[in-house]
């Protein structure tokens, strides 16, 4: 079905729910990935990017390195742009690495600033490429409050009286 993936990643949640998507995604295809990502420039901040050089490495790296551990075949790339550039960058990229489709991550609600898994990047991203664009589910959200742990779950199982279920049904 695909043979080459674009995984486009921003910094936010979804991106690690976005790389595993794409793991699925091309192991099950066996397609390699290329990870992409566009440091964003700041408004009004004459060049300076919202990360350093060493951070984007590590970054791209980082999901580089869980990709091949599923192993998929993967290289990764980044690039400084403006977040009105960052669709057009991961269209770009798509046709320079011969992408089959892109991955994009998904968020229940955008970042604080606004985030390269924002609608609006989807959108254009959509708009811009004439290739499939696939979006990883957005990642689950799970508050402390209504998490249970494993702990709970085996002291509740532990101190429960079996010999006082019901048995109707049972053979």
């Amino acid at each position: 079905m695909f043979e080459r993936l674009l995984l486009a990643l921003d910094d936010s949640p979804a991106s690690e729910a976005a790389t595993a998507f794409a793991a699925a995604v091309a192991t099950g295809c066996s397609a390699s990935v290329h990870v992409f990502h566009v440091n964003e420039l700041q408004v009004g901040g004459r060049g300076v990017s919202l990360k350093s050089t060493e951070e984007c490495l590590d970054f791209v790296t980082e999901a580089v390195l869980e990709l091949r551990a599923h192993g998929v075949t993967v290289g990764g790339s980044a690039v400084c742009g403006t977040y009105r550039e960052v669709a057009n960058r991961i269209a770009d990229a798509a046709v320079v690495q011969k992408a089959d489709a892109i991955i994009l991550g998904s968020q229940r609600r955008p970042s604080r600033l606004g985030g390269l898994f924002s609608p609006n990047v989807r959108e254009r991203t959509i708009r811009l490429s004439a290739l499939p664009v696939l979006t990883a589910p957005s990642p689950l959200h799970v508050s402390v409050q209504s998490a249970l742990r494993i702990d709970d779950v085996l002291g509740a199982y532990a101190t429960a009286d079996l010999t006082t279920l019901p048995t109707a049904g049972l053979i």
